[in-house]
């Protein structure tokens, strides 16, 4: 399978799949040691519209909670998520201890579209998924709709990235070594692709504020910025 441009854009995803593998190990020692009464360990979740760096922030930002915490994070996007719903254990391993938030869950898809009977077990998986690992904390969350799907959960905080076409494009066609002209075609095609995933499946607006924590102007803001200010927002007050 040839890789799409836009691929390039995050590491691969073996690379990734140790540090969900030791959140879920941690969290199953401290059940068992009845540790979690709930230490309530955060989780972020970054949306962002398609061109803005908000890969490199959860990276940075991974850095920076790591340092902070002294405890392991992991970034989780589409492709690590899609990696998980196919590989039967590593989707029940993410699932274990999902009992307690399933009320949550079918509050949540009972607010969603139609659309759902049709394809629902594969997306519901998925928003499984985003519920049971942001309710573990320590994660950070880039898209897929995470930060409507969390809306519930008290240890979830939300962030927002969005830019001008000209940072947007100028960012793709550094990113990816392409022209301006492609960058600004695969931006056009990738942005209505989230905006209708967004709508048909979660019945929702991406761009509506109420949604998060915090947004950023990624024209005016470094991803160090970014990054660190997101940190600062989780310290305990």
């Amino acid at each position: 399978m040839s890789e799409k441009p836009e691929d390039r854009l995050i590491p691969a995803v073996d690379m990734r799949l140790g540090g969900l593998l030791e959140i879920l190990r941690r969290s199953e020692f401290e059940k068992s040691k009845r540790l979690v009464e709930d230490k309530g360990r955060p989780a972020v979740t970054l949306s962002r519209e398609f061109g803005c760096e908000a890969y490199p922030v959860a990276e940075q930002l991974k850095v920076i909670l790591e340092k902070q915490t002294g405890e392991r994070w992991v970034i989780m996007d589409k492709a690590l998520l899609e990696v998980v719903a196919k590989n039967h254990h590593l989707s029940e391993e993410v699932l274990k201890g999902l009992g307690e938030r399933s009320r949550i869950l079918d509050e949540m898809l009972s607010t969603f579209s139609s659309r759902w009977k049709s394809e629902k077990d594969y997306f519901q998986l998925i928003c499984q998924q985003i519920l049971s690992l942001a309710g573990k904390g320590n994660v950070i969350i880039v898209g897929r709709g995470s930060p409507i799907i969390t809306q519930s959960l008290k240890n979830a905080f939300h962030f927002r990235l969005f830019a001008s076409p000209q940072f947007k494009i100028s960012s793709i066609s550094r990113r990816l070594g392409i022209s301006s002209e492609a960058a600004n075609a695969l931006i056009q095609k990738k942005q209505k692709q989230r905006d209708d995933f967004i709508q048909n499946f979660l019945n929702r607006d991406s761009r509506d504020l109420s949604c998060y924590n915090l947004i950023f102007n990624n024209d005016r803001n470094s991803v160090d910025k970014m990054a660190a200010t997101i940190a600062d927002y989780l310290r305990p007050e």
